[in-house]
């Protein structure tokens, strides 16, 4: 049976370890880290003194005009500045407005623009508060003002699914392109809630890295000392496009989003199921559109946030569907970009086919990977060609995606 194959033409980031795809990659290569300490400053009163985060290598508002920077929020700078180099690289492709899409997700939209707007309320009364408030903090607007920048008329769209929300609208981009309904999608997740209030609920629910004396080994997924995540901010957007199109116009291909499944836990807000099944199963459907077995994965690239719960749970299912796989964890480098998280990981994931290398997860020298984590956690960089990868992103709610990216190379048959 025909199948449209989707691939991606184009890569654009703004990260805790770099303002772009290359510096971030190259960063993420060299195991350094971008979290940083002191991100909360004036608020020591309220309890958070030691916090550490990972803030954006540079402003996003430095990148636009300034008087357009003023009018957004961080999380909609963001999404912009990864937008336009994502489009840049795609080679600014000329497409039917009509068949042009835009899907970006974030877990809480403009957070930023909400609370210091309150504080306006509060402070100086109704009268002081923006008119553009309400634009400014909508979950929706990063993926309208892309969809406005680049004439996508194909649809707008919005996964607001936590941890997964940038996964899950790139596996939606796939979707729309294998449906018909548009040519090319530009995809990805945005956000910046860096805030005392979002770090104070994290902290409360003891969700947080505790080891902050150190800001760059905070972060320790699969590691046996873990004890939480570190909250990060920034953006990554990917151009999809059905293979056709792009052959079309004889656009640079970096690799094949040849599958994506999407399940949910159906059981807890907060917690994962016990069972693993809704990641489990989120893996195999991946696994199924992609007519690919487990054994052809050449490794997983892993949600893990670095939490004591989360982090054995996601192993458990990983060695459930491919044994003991070799797996990487960009989080102890990047930190918990939330609902950027999935979209920057699966453009590392893209990156990995692409140049044949497995990223090193950091801070794993001091403690060892844990007991309870039975897989092959890759600690240094390993060159060797990637012909496929998984990659995950679960999020609060049961909310599980995994995609499969291969090269080139691979004609996909749907299983």
């Amino acid at each position: 049976m025909h199948r449209t194959e989707v691939v991606v033409t184009g890569l654009g980031a703004i990260t805790p370890l770099g303002a772009d795809v290359a510096s971030t990659w190259d960063a993420l290569l060299a195991g350094e880290s971008g979290i940083r300490g002191g991100v909360l400053r004036g608020h020591e009163d309220a309890g958070l003194p030691g916090i550490v985060a990972g803030t954006m290598a540079t402003d996003p508002a430095g990148a636009l005009p300034p008087v357009r920077a003023r009018r957004l929020d961080r999380s909609q700078q963001a999404a912009l500045v990864a937008a336009a180099e994502a489009w840049a690289d795609a080679g600014t492709p000329e497409v039917d407005p009509d068949r042009l899409a835009s899907a970006v997700g974030t877990g809480i939209g403009g957070v930023g623009t909400l609370l210091r707007e309150d504080d306006v309320l509060e402070s100086a009364g109704t009268r002081r508060v923006s008119p553009r408030t309400v634009p400014m903090l909508m979950p929706n607007a990063a993926a309208a003002l892309i969809s406005i920048e680049y004439g996508a008329r194909a649809g707008a769209y919005t996964p607001v699914s936590a941890c997964s929300s940038g996964a899950e609208a790139i596996a939606l981009g796939a979707r729309l392109i294998r449906a018909g309904e548009a040519d090319v999608v530009i995809a990805g997740g945005t956000e910046a809630a860096i805030t005392p209030i979002t770090v104070a609920g994290f902290a409360q629910a003891q969700a947080l890295s505790r080891h902050t004396a150190e800001p760059a080994s905070a972060s320790r997924p699969f590691a046996a000392d873990r004890s939480g995540f570190v909250l990060s901010e920034g953006a990554a957007v990917v151009v999809l496009e059905s293979a056709e199109h792009a052959g079309a116009r004889g656009a640079r291909v970096h690799a094949v989003l040849a599958g994506a499944g999407v399940a949910a836990d159906a059981h807890h807000i907060t917690a994962p199921a016990a069972d693993g099944s809704g990641q489990i199963s989120a893996m195999r459907k991946a696994l199924a559109q992609a007519g690919l077995r487990p054994e052809q994965i050449s490794h997983v690239n892993a949600h893990a946030t670095g939490t004591p719960v989360g982090d054995v749970a996601e192993a458990r299912a990983i060695r459930e569907v491919f044994g003991r796989a070799t797996v990487t964890a960009p989080k102890a480098a990047l930190g918990h970009l939330f609902g950027a998280a999935g979209a920057i990981e699966a453009l590392v994931a893209v990156l990995s086919v692409e140049h044949g290398v497995i990223p090193p997860t950091r801070n794993l020298a001091t403690a060892g990977v844990g007991p309870d984590i039975d897989l092959d956690v890759v600690a240094e960089r390993r060159d060797v060609p990637q012909e496929a990868v998984l990659t995950n992103s679960f999020g609060f709610g049961g909310q599980n995606v995994s995609l499969v990216i291969t090269d080139t190379t691979r004609t996909t048959t749907p299983g």
